[in-house]
């Protein structure tokens, strides 16, 4: 692979999809060809198993159920686009990865880092990225855009209860403390433009 694969994370609210797309429009700037794609979906067979998930009420499916169509969707994002874009030299931006399974599914206690990792390997070759940021903003302030964002319609994970959502992230700071390499927290507090500077300066050595 020669394309550098790049995942962007954090909570609801806090500016992924923008930063995803701010980050692609630099990079493209400076000449890169680059594939901006999201999780769940990126793919028409992922995209059909986002509405599986993401629409209807939370009990819809059990935690481990979850997982396993987080994965699926995920090796066939991997295998049918993100491997070869990184294959031809591309710059792979992703709205989310493995880690948002990591968080948001191991934080119900019905199963592991372990568990999902595992998961990981078998569906899609455990990939990961380059390079993962995690877009970090005060809790209430995050609340208040995810609201304005969905106008009183979220998603049925989006729609979790407030104690779930601070768990997810505190999950997320969890792995930039454990894996500093690869994941770094970005303060999404900061004017859109700033918040991509700081992102152009985090992959200075992968863009050489």
């Amino acid at each position: 692979m020669t394309g550098q694969f790049i995942s962007l994370e954090g909570g609801e609210g806090t500016g992924k999809s923008t930063q995803a797309k701010a980050l692609a429009a630099a990079l493209e700037a400076k000449g890169f060809k680059v594939c901006l794609t999201r999780e769940p979906g990126g793919t028409p067979g992922a995209e059909t198993i986002r509405e599986l998930l993401l629409r209807g009420h939370d009990e819809k499916w059990n935690m481990r159920t979850e997982a396993l169509l987080f994965a699926a969707a995920r090796s066939e994002h991997c295998e049918a686009l993100i491997r070869p874009a990184l294959k031809r030299g591309e710059w792979v931006i992703s709205d989310r990865f493995i880690d948002s399974s990591r968080a948001y599914q191991s934080v119900s206690g019905v199963l592991t880092d372990d568990e999902i990792m595992t998961l990981h390997k078998v569906g899609s070759n455990a990939l990961m990225p380059h390079r993962t940021f995690v877009l970090d903003l005060p809790e209430e302030v995050a609340a208040r855009r995810a609201k304005a964002r969905d106008r009183g319609d979220s998603d049925r994970i989006g729609g979790r209860d407030s104690d779930y959502h601070r768990a997810v992230m505190s999950k997320f700071r969890q792995f930039s403390q454990q894996e500093p390499d690869r994941v770094k927290l970005i303060d999404a507090s900061l004017s859109p433009t700033d918040i991509t500077a700081n992102l152009l300066q985090n992959l200075t050595d992968l863009i050489g």
